[in-house]
């Protein structure tokens, strides 16, 4: 029926008929970033979104599928929660989130299927969204892949701590944006942060909480924490970026292997994170 769209005197009946013939699904998954280059589709290159699209279209049987995912994670970076939206027709097969774990790579797992209410955006009504950042300062092969080594860096955890204590006391990031231009606006509200360690003090992680964030900014936030750790980067000139939303002359972003999108909310839709690994099972302690 889409295919005649654009030439019907009846479109926008016709729209409303194929809309209402569809069913709007949440899909809740987890994916290992270390082999993509981010979520989003690009030319060229393997992305997430790329993926999942590709087998929902083979697994359904029809020309092609569009998801619209809840964020945009870079190069590297991981998902431990995340939800994409798409509008397919019903009924869905029974086994559909059997077939899909399946036949999808081992880095992408789907743990539920959810339909919900067709106004319900992935990626514009999410209230709140959590990142975790997990550094590790000995090297270990078995967590290098999804933590952050910075090998034997002697840090001021104290200090870093009472920068991570000001992130909620502001609410333009302009200041620690890779491309602020590219956004319409740099306002992040930014409910919580913390800093956590394990009890040997050898790993670390970074915890923020927020309605939204901007392309880089929790990369080049840990990078100045580190830099704030190392006696590099002082904690003026940390809350200056904040108070006058100006960019640090350079801003190399820390590694992206450590930096996890681990929680996102909706209204009346709030999910468990389901995804396991060592680093979660780890007894952390706040700074």
């Amino acid at each position: 029926m889409c295919r005649f769209l654009d030439h019907s005197k009846n479109h926008f009946f016709i729209l409303t008929q194929t809309l209402l013939l569809l069913t709007r699904y949440f899909f809740h998954i987890a994916y290992s970033g270390s082999n993509y280059r981010g979520y989003q589709r690009q030319p060229d290159v393997l992305s997430v979104q790329e993926v999942l699209e590709t087998q929902l279209a083979i697994v359904l049987k029809v020309p092609s599928v569009t998801i619209i995912g809840c964020g945009r994670t870079d190069a590297g970076v991981h998902a431990s929660q995340f939800f994409f939206h798409t509008d397919l027709e019903e009924p869905l097969r029974d086994n559909l989130k059997f077939i899909l774990n399946k036949t999808l790579p081992p880095a992408i797992s789907i743990f539920d299927i959810i339909p919900t209410a067709h106004n319900l955006h992935a990626r514009f009504d999410a209230q709140e969204r959590t990142y975790d950042y997990f550094i590790h300062l000995d090297k270990d092969p078995f967590i290098d892949q999804m933590s952050s080594l910075y090998v034997d860096k002697v840090l001021d955890l104290a200090l870093m701590k009472k920068a991570v204590a000001l992130l909620p006391q502001y609410n333009d990031y302009a200041g620690f944006c890779k491309q602020p231009d590219l956004h319409n606006t740099t306002i992040c509200r930014v409910s919580k942060a913390t800093l956590f360690q394990t009890k040997n003090k050898r790993k670390l992680r970074f915890q923020i909480v927020a309605n939204r964030f901007l392309r880089g900014q929790i990369r080049i936030l840990v990078q100045k924490l580190l830099e704030i750790g190392l006696d590099k980067f002082s904690l003026e000139e940390f809350e200056a970026c904040l108070i006058h939303k100006k960019r640090p002359a350079l801003i190399p972003p820390a590694h992206p292997q450590g930096l996890f999108l681990s929680k996102v909310c909706y209204p009346g839709l709030e999910l468990p994170n389901k995804a396991t690994f060592t680093l979660l099972e780890e007894a952390w302690e706040e700074v």
